[in-house]
């Protein structure tokens, strides 16, 4: 596969990432009522949660930007 090609499926995998990591973060807050404990373990899970998804994000675009073979 070419870069370029890399490239645009990797977008469209990060924009995909993103909305549905969004949403289920969201519905494992809701789910562990994050907003009924303290203030700073909700904190701490937005802080988490907010930052967690850049893992898989690292990766994919580490993927996107090999050199083609």
């Amino acid at each position: 596969m070419t870069q370029r090609k890399r490239k645009l499926l990797g977008t469209v995998a990060l924009l995909l990432l993103v909305g549905i990591y969004a949403v289920l973060a969201v519905a494992v807050a809701v789910v562990l009522q994050v907003r009924n404990v303290s203030k700073f373990a909700e904190l701490v899970y937005y802080a988490v949660a907010g930052l967690l998804w850049t893992l898989p994000a690292a990766w994919l675009i580490s993927w996107m930007q090999r050199p083609d073979r």
